[in-house]
């Protein structure tokens, strides 16, 4: 059974994909200033809120100036091998 595509057929998906196009760019130009507003809504919340942090870690850690304090010591499991052969000279050769 084999089955042929006819031209209105053609013509009448190139319309809906045409139509389904300008529909969305028309829904997007309606909807976009609201969902930036939503956006930048959310951005400012969350930096206010890190700078909040930062202030009331900056207020609880009343530090002289210049002193160094080390929260956390870094592991030093990181050991070299040193079987990893000889090394060898080269020259380039033009």
């Amino acid at each position: 059974m084999l089955q042929t595509a006819s031209v209105m057929g053609l013509l009448r998906t190139i319309l809906i994909i045409l139509l389904i196009w300008y529909g969305v760019k028309i829904l997007s130009r309606l909807f976009a200033p609201y969902l930036a507003r939503y956006v930048v809504k959310k951005a400012e919340q969350r930096f206010g809120q890190q700078f909040g942090d930062f202030q009331n870690q900056a207020n609880q850690k009343q530090q002289k100036e210049g002193e160094t304090v080390i929260d956390k010591m870094p592991n030093n499991t990181t050991a070299s091998n040193k079987n990893v052969g000889e090394y060898i000279d080269y020259e380039e050769i033009d």
